[in-house]
């Protein structure tokens, strides 16, 4: 099976017609070896710099929020504007450069075992992520 077939599969299950742009959007999200940490004006503008294809904005993220709701994408808060996607949907942990906006990974390895104190009546923890804002030296 190619990965087109694959990206039309997904398309698909998430409940999106596989047109050309959202192949494209696939392409550039899963056909890769690393993560990839990204906000939708990044992956709109990564398209229209690699593919030179030019998507609406919306058509880019419906089509992140339609993976993301499927699970395929994991999406990361910043801050209340600023919302990064990572293609690695695991439990992991982030350093966030806030002087290049870049999101890195951290491994479970090298972090020590969080221990949660307080717990909230009726609820229980279903993972634990951290996110570590670092900033250059000057």
């Amino acid at each position: 099976m190619n990965n087109n077939s694959v990206f039309i599969e997904k398309l698909r299950f998430v409940g999106l017609r596989p047109t050309k742009q959202r192949i494209r959007i696939c392409e550039e999200l899963f056909n890769r070896k690393e993560t990839f940490h990204f906000t939708i004006n990044e992956l709109k503008e990564l398209l229209l710099k690699k593919k030179n294809q030019k998507i609406s904005q919306a058509t880019v993220y419906n089509t992140v929020k339609a993976f993301k709701k499927k699970g395929y994408l994991k999406e990361i808060s910043i801050n209340s504007e600023k919302n990064y996607f990572d293609t690695n949907t695991s439990n992991h942990h982030h350093f966030f450069n806030e002087s290049t906006n870049e999101l890195i990974d951290l491994d479970d390895k090298n972090i020590d075992k969080i221990k949660i104190k307080k717990t909230l009546p009726g609820k229980k923890i279903k993972s634990i992520e951290v996110l570590i804002k670092i900033a250059n030296n000057n």
